[in-house]
């Protein structure tokens, strides 16, 4: 790395905050879903991983307001736009500031995308997707009780057990009951959910690999 005193170059250029800020101007700005998708992208592809440039870009993401303009494209039409955003939020969650704000904000668009009992989704998202918002929905409440808490609160455990029990996808089915087992890990939440007309049974599902 150069020392603090030199300027940027080569591949530290692509950690700098202007071009933070320029990949979420075009996410701001831009209507063209493969331009969208592509900045999306980008920043995840940045925000991944545990290295000294990673953690800063997380960091820069949220100091340049970035978590509301990736969450509002939670609500894309667009599969892809929805995957690549998804797939950001969850690297940009490593950090644990970012996991708080988006287990706070996110959580019920999150969920929104998820299929349902009736349908896939409003938007008939693909399986590729729909395993990406069950990750990072995994990702959020990995160590963070009060962002199973907000999942519950935005209806999402129904949607979990349905996906576990009839979807015909084993990928789907396998990341949902990952969740459900995190959240039934959570001592403190069994009240709220046994109140809520949930058992043990609905959470220890059978992961096939």
């Amino acid at each position: 790395f150069s020392s603090p005193l030199a300027p940027p170059a080569g591949f530290e250029l692509l950690y700098q905050p202007d071009v933070v800020r320029l990949y979420l101007s075009i996410l701001t700005e831009s209507q063209n879903f493969n331009t969208l998708e592509a900045a999306a992208g980008a920043l995840q592809n940045l925000s991944a991983g545990n290295w000294m440039w990673s953690t800063y870009i997380r960091a820069t993401v949220r100091k340049e307001r970035g978590l509301p303009v990736l969450v509002e494209l939670l609500q894309s039409d667009s599969d892809k736009v929805v995957r690549a955003v998804s797939i950001a939020l969850r690297n940009l969650s490593m950090d644990r500031r970012n996991k708080d704000l988006i287990g706070s904000y996110a959580m019920g668009e999150l969920v929104r995308n998820l299929p349902s009992r009736q349908q896939r989704s409003a938007k008939n998202l693909e399986e590729d997707t729909v395993v990406a918002v069950l990750n990072t929905i995994h990702e959020i409440i990995t160590d963070s009780s009060e962002n199973a808490r907000s999942l519950i609160q935005t209806q999402g455990i129904q949607k979990l057990v349905a996906i576990s029990k009839s979807s015909q996808s084993p990928r789907e089915t396998k990341a949902a009951s990952h969740i459900l087992q995190m959240i039934w890990s959570y001592k403190e939440l069994r009240n709220a959910l046994q109140k809520d007309g949930w058992n043990k049974s609905h959470f220890q599902v059978k992961i096939l690999n």
